[in-house]
């Protein structure tokens, strides 16, 4: 369990946690089709025994949770909406998918949005996302671009029609 430490998103925050790798795995098959709230309940458990989970803020640890269970499982998860726009490169870390790493950078850079941006490489993550050819680029969970690296003009586009819906950039 020493090398079992994750990283994992709960709200605006990245927070360590020990042992959760090893709970997925535990309840992986007798969990698979159970509810959000059975999961939420049976992780908050397991993983409260190592980790300091605040009471204030359980609700939100466990949406987490079940968020990372169900992409551990490759299962469709429902991707935090609230917060900065979340921008994820799907690719095992290819030139291409390098190279669109490093146009959504300048895109936000240039648009001066506040982002969380990540580079995807691992395959069942890239799978719950429904991806069968990399490069590709999700925004706040949704697929953009698949197998192509789309142009930091219509990159542009997606954002500013995120955070305002009136906006058309040609």
């Amino acid at each position: 369990m020493a090398d079992d430490h994750s990283r994992i998103r709960i709200g605006d925050n990245e927070i360590g946690l020990m042992g959760l790798k090893s709970a997925f795995e535990e309840i992986a098959h007798s969990h698979a089709d159970a509810s959000d709230e059975e999961i939420r309940n049976v992780l908050i458990e397991r993983l409260a025994r190592n980790n300091y989970i605040p009471c204030s803020v359980r609700n939100e640890y466990g949406k987490a949770f079940v968020r990372e269970f169900r992409k551990f499982l490759g299962q469709p998860y429902e991707a935090p909406h609230d917060g900065p726009v979340r921008v994820a490169v799907l690719g095992p870390g290819c030139s291409q998918c390098n190279h669109l790493e490093q146009i959504v950078m300048q895109v936000l850079n240039e648009m001066k949005l506040p982002a969380a941006l990540e580079h995807v490489t691992d395959i069942k993550e890239m799978a719950s996302y429904g991806l069968v050819r990399t490069p590709a680029l999700a925004i706040n969970g949704k697929i953009m671009a698949m197998g192509t690296v789309p142009s930091p003009k219509k990159i542009r586009t997606w954002l500013a029609e995120l955070t305002d819906p009136n906006t058309t950039l040609a």
